[in-house]
């Protein structure tokens, strides 16, 4: 390779572990970068701010999720979350991944998840029934962690009562994620994938005594030329489902609500015009992504643009940023009534280790904010927003709203 190395490059500094990094410190953080080129230097490795590289390291494969080397550097023992970490998907690669894949792929099409349009109706019902009246709510306590909850409790054929012990277990293991929260919870970690291991062994092992219409009955039936899931794999895939699927989806939902309370023209647009659902979705995985960052471990030399990158490095894909690129009209601009024609947004990943659960994903905000734009008229901030860190999923920890 002939390139210049990057560590040889003067590049900007991007403090990724800056706490204060969120909301429009974050945006303007980032606009200042991109700005000043397509790469900058961070305390743990590098971050590239454009689509093209975004999109080239995201599908690399000399590149990988660096889950084994976070559980590594952390000194995750052995047990039950370094287990799982070992078996997720996200950490897989070549012949194995490409296997699990195969296997499961038909049950997570956009045929498949709009098959659970109504079931997401009657849960957004239920909840609204309790909200209507009060015309204000702490909603992400009220409604964006309820709902994806016991929608994935549904798809996976677990008791709505259950959901809250999902939804627990949810945003425990995704801090596998989080570096500083793994340090500081790991047992806790540890102790929620032990118990939902637990958990979900006694579901495979009713499902295959008795199936029904649920996700686990069909991973108990996939079959493709003869090849079958294990009950481990099953267990795994499930886990992915619900940590993917439970604490994104309401952290998603929280900054859409978030965006549509400041930006009231572009909610009642919505209201008026509800087929706008799915355009409306779109903009908010582009303009706020719940992971504006996924890291990718370089397992060998790579040369990208006349930089060499060497083995070992850690590259930090920025979707925030790549978002932006290619886009119609303003990329800073909040329009969900944007021309079409632009990319497809980063939020889901790309490459092999593209989102599984991306259409089901879009099918509960689609359904979510559908419902509630209509129901919800005025809709505006009704006190301080909490915003979470951007370390794993970039979530809102607190969100009043009023409505009239």
């Amino acid at each position: 390779m002939a390139g210049t190395a990057v560590e040889a490059l003067d590049l900007p500094l991007f403090d990724y572990l800056d706490p204060q990094l969120r909301g429009e410190k974050l945006h303007r953080v980032v606009r200042d970068l991109r700005a000043r080129g397509w790469l900058a230097r961070a305390p743990i490795g590098y971050v590239v701010l454009d689509r093209e590289a975004a999109e080239f390291f995201l599908r690399a494969r000399e590149a990988v999720f660096p889950g084994l080397k976070i559980a590594e550097l952390f000194g995750v023992p052995e047990g039950p979350l370094l287990e799982q970490i070992r078996r997720n998907i996200l950490n897989l690669t070549g012949d194995s991944h490409r296997r699990l894949r195969n296997l499961v792929n038909p049950f997570f099409t956009p045929r498949a998840a709009d098959r659970r349009r109504p079931l997401m109706r009657e849960l957004l019902a239920a909840l609204w029934a309790e909200l209507s009246a009060a015309k204000r709510c702490e909603a992400v306590g009220a409604l964006c962690e309820p709902y994806p909850a016991q929608a994935i409790a549904r798809v996976v054929g677990a008791p709505l009562t259950d959901a809250p012990l999902l939804e627990r277990w949810s945003g425990l293991i995704q801090q596998q994620f989080d570096g500083p929260a793994l340090l500081a919870r790991r047992d806790e970690i540890e102790r929620a994938c032990a118990e939902f291991y637990e958990y979900c062994a006694a579901l495979i092992a009713e499902r295959r005594a008795r199936p029904r219409d649920d996700l686990v009955s069909e991973l108990v039936r996939a079959e493709q030329e003869g090849d079958r899931l294990s009950d481990v794999e099953c267990m795994n895939l499930v886990l992915n489902v619900l940590v993917g699927g439970v604490e994104t989806t309401q952290a998603q939902l929280a900054h859409a609500l978030r965006l549509f309370a400041t930006h009231p023209e572009q909610w009642q647009l919505l209201a008026e015009r509800p087929e706008l659902a799915g355009r409306a979705v779109e903009e908010v995985l582009r303009f706020e992504p719940v992971t504006p960052f996924t890291a990718r471990l370089l397992e060998r030399d790579i040369e990208f643009r006349g930089v060499r990158f060497p083995a070992g490095t850690v590259v930090m894909v920025c979707q925030l940023a790549a978002n932006r690129d290619g886009v119609p009209g303003d990329p800073e601009r909040f329009d969900i009534a944007r021309p079409p024609g632009g990319p497809r947004t980063l939020a889901f990943g790309a490459g092999i280790h593209y989102c599984l659960g991306a259409n089901l994903a879009r099918v509960e905000l689609e359904e979510a904010l559908a419902f509630l734009a209509p129901r919800m008229p005025d809709l505006a901030l009704d006190g301080e927003v909490v915003l979470g860190t951007v370390h794993g999923v970039y979530g809102v920890e607190q969100l009043p709203l009023r409505w009239r």
